[in-house]
């Protein structure tokens, strides 16, 4: 499925009165989604997205990066009403049932465009949330109150131009963003089983992609593709893989890469997911009261990575 109504306006330098620079920087998650029965489920990968989501600071706005919305071009949503889109078949009655009402951001999905100067960002009027989204949202974020757009990956680009566009994405880190991007590591449904177990490969390849993210090989994991069979097997389409590089393209020098729900069920489909950052609130900054207020006011940048501490338990620092 792919959009095709544009909204278009002309570029703009000033500074969004809506997000400000802040004194720190969000961090940055990968979620391995899964079955979208996660989304009414109770299961170790549901509480850990719920305990991922009360862990950190309330954000402005969220930006999330879906394997279920593949376009020709890059597209962001910017409605301000974003649909919950059903895009699956086959699940109980609760789960089409299900709606995750949080509002869009136009002005997010602007910033968005402007802050890529390397491709052409189309504001997309038509799509919605769709699962690789709301399923992972409405367990980290059950209130739906804060403001979702979602942006596209384009089908006609390589990995490497996916990493390079999460990188573009750093600066709205700056300004109280959470983006998340959600896929899967493994993906592979031809070869599932409907058991908790996992394919020797499978598994093989998760600690392989867990390895080269602890190490930084950024160049080894943008080209999987030359990882041998057990990539091949786990990765035959790329778009739920492509999410994890615009979480990798926004580590910025020096932070840490925490995983959690490090398992591979039904033969063929990763759950690991990883959290890049800590969660660089006021209060780790040492700020309160007139201070916020006045750094704010001055719009000063996000604290250096050197002054943050974090309490990651197994960790990939960026160079």
């Amino acid at each position: 499925m792919q959009a095709s109504h544009d909204t278009d306006t002309p570029k703009t330098d000033s500074e969004p009165p809506e997000f400000p620079h802040l004194p720190y920087r969000m961090p940055a998650l990968f979620i391995g989604h899964g079955s979208p029965m996660n989304a009414i489920e109770d299961s170790e990968f549901s509480r850990a997205w719920a305990e991922a989501g009360q862990s950190i600071t309330k954000p402005k706005a969220i930006l999330c990066i879906s394997a279920h919305w593949e376009t020709t071009g890059t597209r962001v949503t910017a409605m301000e009403r974003p649909c919950t889109i059903h895009d699956f078949h086959g699940f109980p009655k609760p789960l089409f049932d299900m709606e995750y009402p949080a509002p869009g951001d136009p002005a997010l999905a602007r910033l968005i465009r402007e802050s890529v100067a390397d491709a052409p960002i189309i504001l997309d009027s038509d799509w919605g949330l769709d699962h690789g989204a709301w399923s992972v949202l409405c367990r980290m974020f059950p209130q739906a109150d804060i403001p979702v757009v979602q942006l596209s990956l384009d089908r006609t680009k390589e990995p490497a131009f996916h990493y390079g566009l999460g990188k573009s994405l750093r600066e709205l880190r700056n300004r109280g963003i959470l983006i998340v991007g959600s896929g899967n590591i493994v993906h592979n449904l031809g070869a599932v089983v409907w058991q908790d177990t996992s394919h020797d490969w499978a598994l093989a390849f998760d600690q392989q992609i867990k390895r080269l993210i602890a190490s930084c090989d950024r160049d080894a994991i943008i080209h999987y593709d030359r990882l041998g069979d057990a990539a091949k097997a786990s990765v035959p389409t790329a778009e739920h893989f492509l999410p994890l590089l615009y979480i990798l393209g926004l580590q910025e020098a020096g932070e840490e890469a925490t995983f959690f729900n490090e398992k591979v069920t039904l033969g063929a489909i990763s759950m690991t997911s990883l959290q890049v950052g800590g969660d660089y609130g006021a209060a780790d900054v040492g700020l309160t009261g007139q201070d916020l207020r006045a750094a704010l006011r001055q719009n000063v940048f996000d604290v250096g990575g050197d002054t943050i501490k974090t309490t990651s338990k197994k960790r990939g620092n960026a160079s």
